[in-house]
């Protein structure tokens, strides 16, 4: 426990009350209300302040409260990945494909991804499911994602490729998840 002055807890109690967010704040007074009429000089207050025992004092403990959206933030997953393309008819969450659609084995449909590829980003949807199992696994880094052809066409040059890529989760998704194991998943979900 911190031990302030009268006279510094009354301006720090204020600086906090108007700072307010994400801060708690306890306070016990425990002087007497003679001590807090008496008037002295300031040498002699600074004498009695340096004599007297807890009944001068204020207390106070300040906890700064955690921040859920930095904690959430902080658990979406990012790496490097190798990154395939695919593009089909349909799709496994029923939208039509389209250049921002991505396939994943491992995040939920609905996730939003950041893909960079030697200085280009985009950001993409998980709305299918893939690449295989085999796919993923026959690639170093494995292969955890599949572009549309579009957005790989953007980024690389090339419409069917396969490229290392670094990937960072920006939201998670609320839709489905094909697989909760296998090649990669760890560096997939943040638990490698």
């Amino acid at each position: 426990m911190i031990k302030f002055s009268t006279k510094a807890i009354t301006t720090a109690a204020a600086g906090l009350t108007l700072a307010g967010v994400g801060v708690t704040t306890a306070l016990a007074h425990t002087s007497t209300p003679e001590a807090a009429s008496q008037s002295q000089s300031a040498p002699a207050q600074a004498e009695k302040r340096a004599e007297s025992t807890s009944k001068d004092r204020l207390f106070i403990a300040v906890k700064k409260d955690k921040d859920p959206k930095a904690e959430k933030k902080a658990a979406l997953p990012g790496g490097v990945s190798t990154a395939t393309s695919f593009w089909d008819a349909s799709t496994a969450s029923g939208k039509p494909m389209s250049y921002h659609t991505l396939a994943s084995p491992y995040w939920p449909l609905g996730t939003k991804v950041k893909i960079t590829y030697n200085g280009k980003s985009e950001i993409g949807i998980v709305e299918d499911f893939g690449p295989a199992e085999w796919a993923v696994a026959q690639h170093n880094p494995p292969a955890l994602v599949d572009l549309s052809e579009k957005m790989m066409q953007h980024l690389t040059g090339t419409a069917s490729n396969s490229v290392t890529i670094s990937f960072q989760v920006l939201q998670l998704g609320t839709g489905g998840v094909y697989r909760h194991s296998g090649t990669g998943y760890g560096t997939a979900t943040g638990k490698a």
